[in-house]
């Protein structure tokens, strides 16, 4: 995985991390549900990178 992938997928965690506490104190669900979608979106990217980088070590790239 590259370098500027790891750092994309945590700014997007961390960008859904603030707007989720920003929406939980100021009781905008909408904003606290998009920060958790954000989060989640980050996860699955991460895993989808751990995905190539493990199928690259079986291939021996």
């Amino acid at each position: 995985m590259g370098a500027g992938d790891k750092f994309e997928n945590k700014a997007e965690d961390l960008k859904g991390k603030a707007k989720e506490h920003v929406g939980d104190a100021t009781d905008n669900r909408d904003l606290e549900a998009e920060g958790k979608a954000d989060q989640a979106k980050a996860g699955l990217k991460q895993a989808g990178e751990h995905l190539k980088d493990a199928v690259r070590d079986v291939k021996g790239d």
